[in-house]
């Protein structure tokens, strides 16, 4: 059954925090070692009119996807930070991919021309569906943050600079 989209809002924080959980928990998703306490923390720093849910019809959430814009400045106004998490029990259903991608089209809709992540060299997964979605490698952050939990404990970790650029947008 496809996903349905919708933008997140406030009483789809339970779901979203526990999704979030679960990414975290894999210990290749996030420095972070839990999910903000509150909707209000975790939604403030977002584009809000970027920020979806995805369900397989009107079940449980199969996962989500947000933008936070990676400054203030008015020059980089259309460069955001993509993020995307799938609900342990969607994983390798193809629904992270379908999530990006209505992330991407909502984007540019919205005027954003450059996406960009960080990504831990062992989360495998998202590396291949951010290169399948157009998202290449531009740079290493060597040791940019100690991993406080999980497999990776106590190191020092690199992540992966990823980008992509609108074919779309921007190009004026």
């Amino acid at each position: 059954m496809p996903l349905s989209f919708s933008t997140m809002a406030v009483g789809d924080w339970p779901e979203v925090q526990r999704v979030y959980a679960e990414g975290i928990a894999t210990g290749l998703a996030t420095f972070e070692s839990m999910p903000p306490a509150t909707w209000g923390e975790f939604i403030r720093p977002k584009v809000a009119e970027c920020c979806l849910v995805g369900r397989n019809g009107a079940h449980a959430l199969a996962g989500w996807a947000v933008l936070t814009p990676v400054s203030y400045r008015t020059v980089y106004r259309g460069v955001a930070e993509a993020s995307v998490y799938v609900a342990a029990t969607h994983r390798g259903r193809g629904t992270g991919r379908a999530l990006l991608a209505e992330l991407i089209r909502q984007a540019e809709s919205r005027g954003f021309w450059t996406l960009q992540s960080s990504t831990f060299p062992q989360n495998l997964a998202s590396l291949a569906l951010q290169k399948a979605l157009g998202f290449h490698i531009v740079g290493i952050r060597e040791k940019i943050g100690r991993m406080s939990y999980g497999p990776l404990a106590g190191q020092w970790c690199d992540t992966l600079l990823l980008e992509r650029r609108s074919a779309a947008v921007g190009r004026d």
